[in-house]
């Protein structure tokens, strides 16, 4: 009894570094989180977050997915791109522009304007194991109540092809049709995201280095019903994809 007792404690002990190690990185993480939307200055509102994204490099660069950018602005209403910095309701407006896409990967590469921000470190250009343990940081439902970013933690379940699942013939778009010629590979995960996700960054729980970037969720049935029907099923862009893109418009990591 008394060495099942011990056992038991040590066990317990153990346990509490890791839990202290993640939420130590999680707060250098968070400093480097931001919001991607449209800012509207005659909207109401003026402020539209459209997915999550995070800095690098020289801090004046922001990853995240392609199709979280705005596919049309409206000079007449004066709109921008912006990257949303800050926390809570005192988040400011970074205008950014649009310095590099992969369509084929889903990543989309921002220069801000204003000064530099607290940038994040990426991995190396390697596929992480299956098992090894991840966290990723960003806005799951918005920005209804203010900018507060918000961390899931799981595990990498599969090095997977990347192959949209649909639900019948009619959903067959050329798009789907390119991708399932030409799948490349991606991360599954055992966490849940959520649309608002998009963009976040995935990182290594101990180092906190970057080592993939959310970019879908596998919806059971439709958008509406993301939040109280979650399939469980996330899918993340390997860095490796992200280091090329950097690397064909001579930016540094």
């Amino acid at each position: 009894m008394t060495k099942f007792i011990i056992c038991s404690l040590f066990t317990l002990l153990m346990a509490f570094p890791a839990t202290a190690e993640l939420a130590d990185t999680v707060e250098k993480i968070k400093k480097s989180i931001v919001g991607i939307g449209v800012y509207t200055p005659t909207g109401r509102p003026q402020s539209i977050l459209r997915g999550s994204g995070f800095v690098i490099g020289n801090g004046r660069y922001v990853v995240t997915n392609d199709h979280v950018l705005p596919d049309d602005l409206d000079p007449a209403l004066l709109q921008q791109m912006a990257v949303f910095v800050g926390s809570g309701k005192t988040a400011t407006v970074r205008k950014a522009e649009v310095v590099g896409i992969s369509k084929q990967h889903d990543l989309a590469l921002l220069k801000i304007q204003g000064s530099a921000l607290p940038a994040l470190k990426l991995a190396e250009a390697k596929f992480k194991r299956e098992g090894d343990s991840i966290a990723f940081t960003g806005f799951p439902i918005g920005a209804v109540l203010g900018l507060y970013p918000v961390t899931h933690r799981g595990i990498i379940a599969a090095i997977t092809p990347t192959i949209t699942p649909v639900n019948n013939a009619k959903q067959l778009s050329i798009k789907v049709l390119k991708s399932l010629r030409n799948p490349f590979m991606v991360y599954q995960l055992d966490a849940t995201a959520y649309p608002g996700n998009s963009g976040s960054a995935m990182y290594d729980t101990k180092t906190g280095e970057v080592v993939g970037i959310i970019n879908k969720v596998f919806i059971q049935e439709s958008k509406e019903a993301v939040i109280t029907k979650p399939s469980g099923i996330t899918y993340s862009i390997p860095v490796k994809y992200l280091h090329q893109l950097l690397k064909e418009h001579d930016i540094g990591s």
